[in-house]
C-alpha cells in the first residue's frame, strides 16, 4: 500500500509539473493580459536605482503596449511591423526592421519573452527551465547570438499562472528588475480605448 501511495504521489506530481511547453500553451491561451509594472534599474556606481512604473498590455493579435506613468509619461508600442515610442507627448519615434534591424530584433525578442515563445527563445538563448513547485517556475536565458551576447549576461523570468518578474543582467554590470502585479484577463478582447492606443 505504501508503494502504491508513493507511486500515485509521483504520478500526480508529474501530471501537474510545469514545463516550458505547458507554459507557452498557457500564455498563448490568454488573448489579452493587462498588468501593473514596477521597474528598477540598478546602474553600477549609482547609489540609488532608477525606478519607473505604469501599466502593460500584451495582446496576442496586437502586440505589446508599455504605458509608463512615472517618473514621466512614456508609451512604447511593439507589434510585428513597427516599434513606436512617445515621450511626454512629443511626436512618435517609429522604428521598423528596415530603419533599425538590431532594435527590431530586440522588439521581436521582447514579445517572445512575454509569450514564452519557445522557438524564438531557443534561437537566441541557452534555456534553463526549472519547475519550482506549487505551479511556480523560473526560466534562465543565456544569450548565444550577437548582439544579445554582447549586451546581456543573463535574462531570468519567474512566474506561475502569469509572468511575475523579469531580471536582466547586462555585460556592464547593471541590473534591471521588472515586477508585474494586478494581472487581468478580462475583457478577453481589447476595449475601444485600448485599441486606439495600439493604433499609430
Amino acid at each position: 500500500m505504501k508503494a502504491l501511495a508513493f507511486l500515485l504521489l509521483v504520478l500526480s506530481t508529474q501530471a501537474y509539473a510545469v514545463t516550458l511547453d505547458t507554459l507557452q500553451q498557457r500564455f498563448t491561451s490568454q488573448p489579452v493580459v493587462r498588468a501593473h509594472f514596477v521597474q528598477e534599474r540598478q546602474i553600477k556606481d549609482m547609489p540609488q536605482p532608477l525606478r519607473s512604473s505604469g501599466e502593460m498590455i500584451i495582446a496576442r493579435d496586437n502586440g505589446l503596449l508599455w504605458q509608463q506613468n512615472a517618473p514621466f509619461p512614456m508609451t512604447l508600442m511593439l507589434n510585428d511591423n513597427q516599434m513606436v515610442q512617445v515621450i511626454n507627448g512629443q511626436p512618435p519615434q517609429v522604428i521598423t526592421a528596415q530603419t533599425n534591424p538590431q532594435m527590431f530584433q530586440f522588439n521581436h525578442l521582447l514579445r517572445a519573452l512575454f509569450q514564452a515563445d519557445r522557438n524564438v527563445l531557443e534561437q537566441n538563448f541557452r534555456l534553463d527551465f526549472q519547475d519550482k513547485g506549487n505551479n511556480a517556475w523560473q526560466l534562465a536565458l543565456t544569450p548565444i547570438t550577437t548582439p544579445l551576447d554582447k549586451i546581456f549576461a543573463t535574462i531570468t523570468l519567474r512566474g506561475s499562472d502569469y509572468l511575475d518578474a523579469i531580471e536582466l543582467n547586462d555585460k556592464q554590470g547593471d541590473k534591471t528588475a521588472i515586477t508585474f502585479s494586478q494581472h487581468r484577463l478580462t475583457p478577453a478582447a481589447l476595449t475601444d480605448d485600448e485599441r486606439q492606443r495600439f493604433a499609430f
